[in-house]
């Protein structure tokens, strides 16, 4: 069922489904994506006991600023803060987290800097709190490559074609970073029309370039920014899921993600599944959620 909640700057939209008295799970989505990515996993949370709340990120569905006046950030800090916000409004003292993309981003902020709220983190992608100060130094020619579409982002022209064109750039990249996965048109245009939001646009413009340097933050969540960083590392009990089929952000294996673990970790890697992985796969990513709920 569709709900709307006010949590910080935002009237949030999200999914929740299974009883309320049910042990509770947030699941965050990421771009360019929505909360459908989760439709298939939520039933099988919900038929093991779970509360689920899929969530709208800022600038995505029906998710609103309260004010015209707020800067339409989509960096690292705010998308930490909106979800612990979420947490406060619905009186959820702890959850399990989960998600992938800017959603796995979330989670994993929320995880390091207040870990009292999560009692357990599946990421898809692994540790993603960005390293801001090392964002202009040069990777490898293929992921420089696979990161075309943050680069056309960083000027005008970017922008109006993320305007003009948002659907087809969007399908594009669900097709490129999951090769092997046969979504159909009527999949995409029911993800599409959460891209129609008015703040879309801004968001994801900012979100692109912040994470370079390009443009200033917003000032409510400079403290948060500087924790991150520190690059904290996650010390609650995580799953972190790579799919072997990820052209964007490529599996690195345990090897490369345990060094930001303290606690419980385990990796698994998903042949033949690209970049949403609870989409993709929703039994692994339900398995993976269910998993942790075990050790609570």
């Amino acid at each position: 069922m569709l709900k709307q909640i006010e949590a910080g700057s935002l009237s949030i939209a999200y999914d929740e489904s299974g009883d309320a008295s049910g042990w509770p799970v947030v699941l965050l989505h990421g771009f360019p994506y929505d909360i459908l990515a989760y439709e298939n996993v939520s039933p099988l949370l919900v038929a093991r006991g779970a509360r689920v709340i899929v969530p709208y990120l800022r600038g995505y569905g029906p998710t609103r600023f309260l004010s015209d006046s707020t800067l339409r950030s989509g960096e690292q800090a705010v998308l930490g803060n909106d979800l612990r916000l979420l947490l406060d409004a619905l009186k959820l003292e702890k959850a399990i987290l989960g998600g992938f993309d800017w959603g796995g981003r979330a989670a994993c902020i929320v995880a390091a800097l207040w870990p009292e709220r999560c009692a357990g983190l599946v990421t898809a992608n692994g540790y993603s709190i960005q390293n801001i100060a090392k964002s202009l130094e040069p990777s490898a020619p293929e992921r420089e490559y696979a990161h075309w579409y943050q680069y056309y982002f960083h000027n005008e022209r970017g922008r109006a074609g993320l305007t003009q064109n948002r659907r087809e750039i969007c399908r594009l990249l669900w097709t490129l970073w999951s090769p092997e996965w046969r979504f159909g048109a009527e999949t995409f245009e029911r993800s599409a029309l959460a891209f129609d939001n008015p703040d879309f646009v801004e968001v994801v413009i900012h979100s692109y370039r912040h994470r370079y340097g390009l443009v200033i933050g917003d000032a409510s969540v400079a403290g948060i920014e500087q924790a991150l960083a520190a690059q904290p590392v996650i010390a609650v009990p995580a799953i972190v899921l790579e799919g072997e089929a990820d052209t964007v952000d490529p599996a690195l294996g345990a090897d490369g993600h345990r060094r930001h673990f303290l606690g419980h970790f385990a990796h698994r890697l998903l042949p033949h599944i690209g970049h949403n992985i609870p989409q993709e796969a929703p039994e692994p990513f339900a398995e993976a959620i269910v998993a942790l709920h075990a050790q609570c």
